[in-house]
């Protein structure tokens, strides 16, 4: 029986040598890149491989309607040009089922908050702007500075789109015969970025104030998205395309786990995110690894632009966010299935959280707009965590406080600790920033409560957060005075 076995063996092993180099899927042309152990395809059937991938993510979920603007956010990194060359393959006229949603294109120029020079963020909007231009589409080109200007709420009213809504829009469009052309001269426009120096300097502050490269980078991923929904939002487009890869989602679960976001996981690495209400967020990426996206834009000559963040020749342990990616890429090398497993388990959680649609404007976190996971039972973890950082507030107030006082009054100057014992007893300026930060963090969830405790001043903070809460706080003040005339719920 074993000398059958080791005949079968070794009479498959010639055909096994043979067939191995093949594409998988043709069997005919000899395969050109490998992305899994036995994934192996030529050109051509990679190319419609990569394709199908895209085309299916977006028609399976069905979120993005025929003849909608779609806002497409693109970085110049890989997976965000992959993702605008797709779009521009799907609406070419030799596309086999063309897309029928309309493009535009969206890149936040973040120069000012990493302190780079007019001179170079100049020159990095120069090359996004020709890259933008052979596509056709419409295109804006804003600062980061901009989210200091917005004065209205980013949160709009939510209007869930029934389960008809898609076969609805579909017999319009065909109808109506609406067409997806973009590239007329007359659609493609550029807005260019006119940053005041007084605004960059305030940004800089902002970024300044935060003690920690955590700190900055969660800063800067929710101004910039601040800036993406109120651009979407003021031009009349109705769904963000974001460029997230499988590889970002998985760097981003376990990094969001670490700063106490688990209650957010579903909207922040799932395919669509409707906390904003009318403006949804949706990653048709997120099915593809950075080795794919490499492949892909090596093979095909995709473009893409380099620009620095804030993990830019930084150390491996100088951030949270840094220190995981580092984690999961050097694991990926030795287990090439850790991406795919993170990745498919972050499909399966789900949360006991309310849903973001039906949830209040007021129990919503101030800065990423998810609903507020803060109202636990009295003997949980969460309430002691905050009665011990409460409490050594109160022994050392201006030693151990995340707010440090700027200009503190003349009863503080001596014994470094404010005056101002109670709320009620605003008298003292520092009183008045000390219990404006401890009102702030009332109104935020627990991962950003983490990331404003590490910032040492609250007043550096765009101006629709700090206006959204004092109106928050004067509705919380109303209702406590008229409560005895209220029904309860």
């Amino acid at each position: 029986m074993c000398q059958v076995t080791e005949e079968y063996h070794q009479d498959l092993e010639p055909e096994r040598r043979s067939v191995s180099k093949k594409c998988v899927k043709c069997k005919e042309v000899l395969a050109v890149v490998v992305i899994r152990a036995g994934d192996k395809y030529c050109r051509d059937c990679f190319d419609q491989y990569f394709r199908h991938k895209f085309r299916a993510m977006l028609g399976k979920n069905r979120i993005i309607f025929p003849g909608e603007k779609v806002l497409l956010a693109v970085s110049g990194g890989p997976s965000s040009s992959s993702m605008l060359h797709q779009v521009q393959e799907g609406l070419s006229q030799s596309a086999h089922k063309r897309l029928r949603f309309l493009p535009g294109i969206i890149y936040v120029d973040e120069g000012g908050a990493l302190g780079q020079s007019m001179e170079e963020r100049l020159l990095t909007v120069a090359k996004m702007e020709d890259m933008f231009k052979a596509t056709g589409f419409p295109c804006h080109i804003l600062p980061l500075e901009q989210v200091l200007d917005i004065t209205s709420s980013v949160l709009g009213p939510s209007s869930p789109q029934p389960a008809s809504a898609y076969k609805a829009a579909v017999d319009h469009f065909i109808r109506n015969d609406v067409s997806t052309n973009v590239t007329s001269d007359k659609e493609v426009g550029t807005s260019q970025p006119y940053v005041l120096e007084s605004k960059t300097h305030s940004l800089r502050q902002l970024m300044d104030s935060a003690k920690t490269l955590t700190a900055r980078e969660d800063l800067i991923s929710l101004l910039r998205q601040r800036v993406l929904v109120h651009t979407a939002r003021c031009e009349g487009y109705s769904k963000v395309m974001l460029g997230d890869s499988c590889t970002r989602l998985a760097v981003k679960l376990l990094s969001s786990i670490s700063q106490g976001r688990g209650a957010h996981l579903a909207q922040d690495t799932g395919f669509s995110d409707c906390r904003y209400g009318d403006i949804i967020s949706v990653r048709p990426m997120r099915d593809y690894n950075a080795k794919e996206i490499a492949y892909y834009n090596h093979m095909f000559h995709v473009p893409s632009i380099f620009t620095p963040n804030l993990h830019t020749k930084s150390k491996e342990k100088s951030s949270l966010q840094h220190l995981t990616e580092s984690f999961v890429n050097k694991l990926q090398v030795d287990f090439p299935s850790t991406v795919s497993t993170i990745y498919r388990t972050s499909e399966k959680l789900q949360t006991a959280c309310k849903n973001s649609s039906s949830v209040d404007h007021c129990e919503r976190c101030l800065l990423c707009m998810c609903s507020l996971d803060t109202a636990f039972e009295p003997a949980s973890a969460f309430q002691a965590t905050i009665l011990s950082d409460h409490l050594s507030q109160n022994k050392s107030v201006g030693a151990n406080s995340g707010f440090q006082r700027q200009n503190p009054g003349s009863c503080c100057k001596d014994t470094g600790q404010c005056c101002a014992t109670t709320f009620e007893d605003r008298s003292c300026s520092y009183g008045q920033r000390l219990a404006d930060a401890t009102d702030l963090r009332r109104w935020l969830c627990y991962s950003c409560q983490l990331t404003v405790k590490d910032m040492s001043s609250v007043d550096v903070l765009p101006q629709c957060i700090l206006s959204e809460a004092q109106r928050r706080q004067r509705r919380s003040r109303m209702r406590d005075e008229i409560s005895d005339f209220l029904l309860d719920d």
